[in-house]
């Protein structure tokens, strides 16, 4: 079982009430083991961190990024995000709002392969 910060259990509370249109919709194609037979879990803490979906069985994290990751400050802290979760044997995937509102059934492709 991965470790996680406690303090965050509220805010990852509030964010799967609040997911984005892009979060929504993707978590309509992967819930209820559609994928494989894969369970995902939404904004699950791992570590210090909250990521958007996160299947155990395929050590596998989905982020669904806003415009905000695609700064300097933003690539930087996504890739010390990345590299925590290498160290845990965990592969991330990621993709734009952008391609999960317009590329939907390519992500699930995408996805699909990793599992």
């Amino acid at each position: 079982m991965l470790s996680y910060n406690k303090r965050l259990k509220e805010r990852s509370r509030f964010l799967r009430g609040n997911m984005t249109d892009a979060e929504r919709l993707l978590w309509s194609r992967v819930r209820r083991k559609q994928l494989k037979g894969c369970q995902f879990y939404r904004q699950k803490t791992i570590g210090n961190y909250i990521v958007d979906f996160y299947c155990p069985e395929a050590n596998l994290i989905i982020e669904v990024d806003g415009g905000q990751h695609y700064s300097l400050e933003g690539e930087q802290k996504d890739g010390v995000r990345d590299s925590y979760m290498g160290q845990l044997g965990l592969k991330v995937l990621r993709f734009s709002d952008r391609e999960v509102l317009e590329n939907l059934d390519g992500v699930v492709e995408a996805i699909w392969q990793h599992l």
